[in-house]
């Protein structure tokens, strides 16, 4: 089965190298790893353009204008496909999303559609982040699901892996959002298309190395969009 694991980047050159050598080390047969990076000032993307003149499985996407991550993710799902990708797996390269779940999200998409890393079914955890933070996200899931009416736990992990035939069934060019709310935005649309969607626990651990990229303002774009999906919805516009 051939996998691409899709990171998008911004200022991560603390993190990236390792993570794409802990991915490849997996020995996973198929999977390769791309790397969308808008412009990392830090030089993310020269590192990964090292690593990929050395290993044919790493693949770089270099956008000279950051155009955040909403767009960051629907080119990395398009790259992929256009190589011919069966199964696309999304993660962050801070490791928060630890690598040693890949295998099982594989295993588990054979049964499914998408799979979603979890942090909220039995099994899985949110730790090192601040009570506060913690309290936030769990409210910020009961909103959106009661907004939305969507029966998924953790409606706001990044870790997920999707069957191409998903994704391709998706509009890409036509999603709204342009920051991290895009992850909200396509698993609303996937769940709205009766798509089957199963979550496996994960622990999501708070980066270690590098400044976070979310903040309240980004929480407050999500909540909002939850608003506009809704409002897209009762149009019959999604």
């Amino acid at each position: 089965m051939k996998a691409f694991v899709v990171v998008p980047t911004f200022n991560e050159h603390e993190n990236i190298g390792r993570l794409i050598r802990e991915v490849l080390d997996l020995g996973v047969e198929g999977l390769s790893v791309l790397v969308v990076d808008d412009n990392s000032p830090d030089g993310t993307h020269e590192i990964v353009r090292r690593m990929a003149k050395a290993d044919p499985r790493v693949h770089l996407l270099h956008r000279t204008k950051r155009r955040g991550r909403g767009s960051a993710g629907i080119e990395g799902f398009k790259y992929a496909m256009a190589q011919g990708a069966e199964v696309i797996i999304e993660m962050d390269a801070d490791f928060s999303h630890h690598p040693k779940y890949i295998p099982i999200l594989l295993e588990e998409v054979r049964r499914c559609d998408v799979v979603l890393g979890s942090r909220f079914v039995k099994g899985g955890k949110d730790m090192d982040r601040g009570l506060y933070r913690q309290i936030c996200t769990r409210l910020a899931g009961i909103y959106v699901r009661s907004i939305l009416k969507i029966g998924i736990r953790d409606v706001s992990s990044g870790y997920r892996c999707f069957r191409s035939r998903v994704l391709e069934a998706l509009d890409l060019d036509d999603m709204i959002s342009t920051g991290p709310s895009i992850v909200l935005e396509v698993l609303y649309k996937v769940y709205l298309r009766g798509f089957s969607i199963r979550e496996v626990p994960i622990v999501f651990v708070d980066r270690r190395q590098g400044k976070t990229k979310l903040d309240y303002i980004t929480l407050l774009e999500t909540l909002v969009m939850v608003l506009r999906l809704r409002q897209m919805k009762r149009k019959n516009l999604i």
